[in-house]
């Protein structure tokens, strides 16, 4: 865009004033700006003849895309001043189709807005004058604003007379959503995609419309509008029209539009207080960082909009700090080069990218909290705690360095340093897998390593447990001597004490009864679920699983899921057991074919019973309908040694068990 104008009449121009959006819209494509790969191909094209029958033209908003279709129009239809001249790409302005599509009123250049006309009877009205030859022009020239809001069936609709149509007939679409647009109507087209106009460009081109408006704008100004603008040129002339009219400026006014007046209009903070904000914040100094966050917010600017200009004053720090040449960049301020190259020069790039990072999140929660302000003052203070933290690096070699927070060299696999045991204190040897060095004088830092998990310990002979006095059998005390008949540990079948720095593999219920020891096997982990009123996981556990692998010592179950499983299954029984036991579970799917369900093996025991058998033979029309089992087991048990290598189907937990009592209901068929 320039300060060419377009025709118009007299009587319009004198009776009322146009915004600088329309007053300075491009007329040819010399005059349209920050589009040079779509002007080249086009002019190529019209040169040489090779013009296609639909163009398709997309991009943000303000950058183009109906002014580059009135163009090709203009391109397309322009007769010359003379009369005679054919297709060219540069339309004189002043013939009669040049006029005519310049004021919207050519009767053989029609533009439809998609957005309000999206049926098929709309393509269909559009379809039947297709097929007509132009009333005075070259070409019908068919423009189709927002596009993508056509329907299905107006797409469809338009395929083939898009694929097919008359020589005389071009078709243009503009839209913001390309992505919207169907793919067969894509590929029937020419793509152009129009890119956002740099700030630099549209600096220099708002510096040439304010000297055609005799308006005085400082150049700062003019830079702050044209980032405001985000690429869009429309949306910076709207700024500039709206700076222009505040401060008085232009033809018949003496004012100036000023830097500050910019930034008051757009609710932007002055730079240098967000610089000041920015170094207080680094340094600290909380109480003068939220003394100037106040301010600025009793000036009128956002507290948002502050934070969003500490993120874009981060990132530019941050290009200072990896890049150097940043700082030449034409577009950027005189405080921006200056006070920026020295604070990024005391400032880490760790640093920075953590400050980005928590930037972010303050600017998310300051725009969904009730009181803006609150949020951004936690925002900052907490930017203020972290800015002198040391980075994960710099905290553990400060830890090499001087063996951990108390004095002790830390533990290798990452855990937690201890202290040491005074001398004369008695040292009680334990078991672990590899025995743990004294500490030697002066301390030699070890080394680090990352956490690993926990690796289940090999098969251990079972020890003793304390019991209560009052639940010791007869049989533990009847052949031991008079003096050991005071309460002692009696044997009790419990998982081996853990191995030192790791946690106890099978802790013991506290008080409240919340944490409780690993089941000893699948069904009595089934038991667990129906004890806990898990009815709809119990259930699943019973009839949808097959047990392929149960490991209560490292808490591991491997199942094979029917398709009657739900998706969050494992994540669920899982979450439970973690729960109720205090130790972390896996739940992992297989493909292996694994046992047959508990309620296959409950049903195959009891088909086995001999009782049931002649009561089946008995009754041949009779089913078993449940299977209760009347001798309620422990619900914990004493972990086996070692989980099973193999395990047969055929075997039952219950098959051939002259103990088990079974209620049957039997179901007559009849």
């Amino acid at each position: 865009m320039s300060d060419q104008t377009e025709p118009s009449s007299v009587a319009t121009s004198e009776a009322a004033y146009r915004v600088l959006a329309r007053k300075y819209r491009p007329a040819d494509f010399s005059t349209l700006i920050g589009q040079q790969a779509l002007v080249r191909t086009l002019s190529n094209a019209i040169r040489t003849g090779r013009l296609a029958q639909a163009y398709v033209l997309t991009g943000v908003r303000g950058v183009g895309k109906t002014t580059t279709a009135r163009i090709i129009a203009r391109c397309l239809n322009c007769i010359g001043l003379d009369g005679t001249g054919g297709p060219t790409v540069e339309p004189c302005g002043q013939c009669e189709h040049c006029r005519a599509i310049a004021e919207d009123r050519h009767v053989d250049v029609f533009e439809m807005d998609a957005a309000s006309r999206t049926g098929v009877g709309d393509i269909r009205e559009l379809i039947e004058g297709v097929r007509y030859r132009p009333t005075s022009a070259r070409y019908k020239i068919y423009i189709i604003d927002e596009v993508h809001m056509l329907s299905t069936g107006a797409f469809n609709a338009l395929l083939k007379t898009l694929e097919e149509p008359p020589e005389h007939v071009k078709f243009i679409f503009a839209t913001t959503e390309i992505r919207k647009v169907p793919v067969t109507v894509l590929s029937r087209c020419q793509r152009f995609d129009l890119r956002r106009v740099t700030a630099e460009t549209l600096a220099d081109h708002f510096t040439r419309i304010a000297a055609a408006e005799q308006a005085r704008i400082e150049d700062g100004a003019l830079r702050l509008v044209a980032r405001a603008a985000d690429g869009s040129v429309r949306d910076g002339l709207s700024l500039l029209d709206q700076a222009i009219a505040q401060a008085g400026a232009g033809a018949g006014g003496d004012g100036m539009v000023t830097e500050q007046q910019v930034r008051d209009m757009l609710g932007l903070a002055d730079r240098a207080v967000v610089f000041d904000l920015f170094d207080a914040v680094m340094r600290g100094d909380i109480q003068t960082a939220l003394t100037l966050l106040n301010d600025q917010y009793a000036a009128g600017a956002d507290p948002v909009v502050v934070l969003n200009d500490m993120l874009e004053l981060t990132h530019w720090l941050t290009r200072l700090k990896v890049t150097p040449a940043s700082a030449d960049d034409p577009m950027a301020a005189e405080t921006e080069r200056v006070r920026g190259k020295d604070v990024a020069g005391r400032l880490a790039v760790p640093l920075l990218t953590r400050t980005w990072q928590m930037l972010l999140k303050g600017i998310s929660e300051a725009r969904s909290a009730s009181s803006t302000l609150q949020a951004t003052e936690m925002c900052l203070i907490r930017l203020s705690y972290a800015a002198d933290l040391p980075s994960p690096a710099e905290a553990l070699a400060k830890l090499q360095a001087t063996g951990g927070p108390a004095g002790n060299p830390p533990l290798a696999g990452g855990a937690p340093n201890r202290p040491s045991p005074s001398p004369a204190s008695p040292t009680v040897p334990t078991s672990s897998p590899a025995p743990v060095p004294a500490p030697v004088e002066p301390p030699a830092p070890a080394p680090v390593r990352p956490p690993v998990p926990p690796v289940p310990p090999a098969p251990v002979p079972l020890v003793s447990a304390p019991v209560p006095a009052d639940e010791v059998p007869p049989w533990a005390t009847e052949e031991l001597p008079p003096a050991d008949l005071a309460p002692r540990p009696v044997e009790r079948s419990v998982a081996p004490p853990p191995p030192p720095a790791r946690p106890a593999p099978q802790p013991a219920p506290d008080a409240g009864g919340d944490v409780l020891p690993v089941p000893a096997s699948f069904d009595r982990v089934v038991a667990l679920f129906r004890q806990k009123r898990e009815a709809v996981l119990q259930v699943h556990l019973e009839r949808d699983v097959h047990l392929v692998r149960y490991d209560g010592r490292a808490c591991r179950i491997d199942l094979r899921l029917t398709p009657k499983i739900p998706r969050d299954f494992t994540l669920q029984v899982s979450k439970l057991l973690s729960q109720w036991t205090g130790r972390p579970w896996t739940i992992s799917g297989s493909e292996q074919a694994g046992e047959a369900t508990l309620f296959e093996q409950t049903m195959t025991g009891a088909r086995a019973n001999p009782l049931v058998q002649k009561i089946l033979e008995a009754f041949p029309k009779a089913s078993i309908g449940l299977v209760r089992d009347l001798e309620e087991k422990p619900l914990f048990e004493a972990l086996p040694p070692a989980p099973p290598e193999t395990y047969d189907p055929e075997d039952g937990p219950d098959a051939g068990d002259p103990d088990l009592l079974l209620d049957f209901g039997f179901h007559s068929m009849e």
